[in-house]
């Protein structure tokens, strides 16, 4: 069991660290896309206000105050043309925008090699976004645009203005979309160390989570250790104080016998309170339990029962019960039994009956607790252990529905079983760990 969690584990982290590596090359590529983009659409915004600035607006002018092939629409058209050759665009021309959603392509530089040439007042491909932006008087930049005569292409958009500073129109530049991406590529090719720096960096940041985990694991394994150790140590040490308090037993009885001898009945009987209550708890105590966590367990649930008036009987068979962890043997028998407690309380006091059995031989542990109460129903039965399930009725502030869920996990670590048996007149729950099972 433990080598499969370790395998699921293993191939767990391999993949993790495959998606950590793609996602961070992943999201590497597209910051560098988008960085690529907005640097070359940004350098086509100062080309463009450049062109736009040292172009005749006056001649210009005159041509949208009639819009035809004439002098003043060539010179600027060849104006276009040769900026576009210097710049190395797809396309240079200028805009008319008049209203928020469709503009206008005026005069086109295109290439020399270009045949036709667009007409005058035809639509562009301008997205009605960034048109609007136009409209407002703003410059723009758009995505790639797919066009399927022209290409693929980003344009980018500046106001044009005369002299009087009014907006008579833009300046556009397409930059191809194979230039981006050709920019693009050289710029991931110079980015490979970066990229291989990051994935080492994920890498390394792994290792160094599981070595701490394991750093941890052992250290965590070792003060738990050491703790149960001062656990057992302790209570080794109170038995060792109970049986000197016992064999003093006849010195106290000297002492009451001198007082009364003295006349002394106040003190005598003040003394022999104390000391009644001193045997009192030492007799409670079952000293044949070799476990000392199990018989501290069972004497305080055995005086919480009585506190509600339970008539309960404790069977406890004479072996350490090595096999399973003080902290587990405690959590399994306390959860228990407080849920037996909790259902013998709803019945009236004479009534009320447990019984707890902690029996062992050589193949296994079996631990037994029977008290009378409310029958459980076959369909709580089978939802019994699942976690935040319970039977009781809901208490403010009290959580619900978990003492059996631990049990359960917990027998299963051991590789053992539980069952519960349930009828008008009483519930017994079962717990059965072999002594030889696997143990998570």
């Amino acid at each position: 069991m433990k080598n499969k969690k370790l395998r699921a584990l293993l191939y767990l982290t391999i993949l993790l660290l495959i998606v950590f590596i793609l996602l961070n090359m992943f999201s590497t590529y597209l910051s560098i896309k988008n960085s690529v983009q907005k640097s070359v659409a940004n350098q086509n915004l100062v080309a463009a206000r450049s062109i736009a600035d040292s172009m005749d607006m006056e001649a210009y002018q005159r041509f949208l105050n009639n819009q035809v092939k004439s002098r003043d629409y060539m010179d600027i058209k060849a104006y276009l043309e040769d900026a576009r050759e210097k710049i190395g665009a797809l396309y240079v021309y200028t805009i008319m925008i008049d209203n928020p959603t469709v503009s206008k392509c005026m005069i086109t530089g295109f290439s020399k090699d270009h045949k036709g040439d667009f007409p005058i007042g035809g639509a562009c491909t301008v997205p009605p976004g960034q048109v609007k932006q136009g409209y407002e008087g703003k410059s723009f930049i758009t995505g790639i645009l797919e066009d399927p005569e022209y290409g693929e292409y980003l344009t980018v958009g500046v106001p044009m203005k005369n002299q009087d500073g009014d907006i008579i129109g833009f300046l556009g530049i397409d930059v191809s979309a194979e230039d981006i991406n050709a920019i693009n590529g050289k710029v991931l090719k110079s980015s490979i160390a970066i990229l291989v720096y990051n994935g080492g960096f994920v890498i390394m940041l792994l290792v160094t989570f599981f070595v701490i985990q394991k750093w941890y694991q052992k250290e965590l394994t070792r003060e738990v250790g050491d703790t149960e150790d001062t656990y057992q140590s302790e209570f080794q040490s109170l038995f060792a104080s109970v049986r000197s308090l016992r064999h003093d037993f006849s010195n106290h009885i000297q002492v009451i016998h001198g007082l009364l001898k003295l006349e002394e009945n106040a003190k005598a009987l003040e003394y022999l309170t104390g000391l009644s209550k001193e045997v009192h708890s030492i007799e409670s105590m079952k000293l044949d339990v070799i476990h000392p966590g199990l018989s501290v367990l069972l004497e305080t649930k055995r005086l919480s029962a009585q506190n509600y008036n339970i008539d309960i009987e404790i069977d406890v068979s004479p072996k350490s019960f090595n096999r399973i962890k003080t902290i587990d043997l405690i959590k399994l028998l306390s959860n228990v039994i407080d849920n037996a407690i909790e259902a013998t309380i709803e019945l009236p006091e004479q009534e009320r009956r447990m019984n707890i059995a902690c029996k062992a031989d050589d193949e296994k542990y079996t631990f037994m607790v029977t008290n009378t109460g409310p029958m459980i129903s076959e369909l709580d039965l089978e939802n019994i252990f699942a976690s935040g399930f319970s039977t009781k009725k809901a208490q403010k502030g009290k959580v619900r529905g978990q003492g059996l869920f631990i049990v359960k996990d917990l027998v299963n670590r051991y590789d053992g079983e539980v069952h519960v048996q349930s009828s008008e007149k009483e519930t017994t729950v079962t717990i059965i760990i072999p002594v030889n099972g696997k143990m998570d």
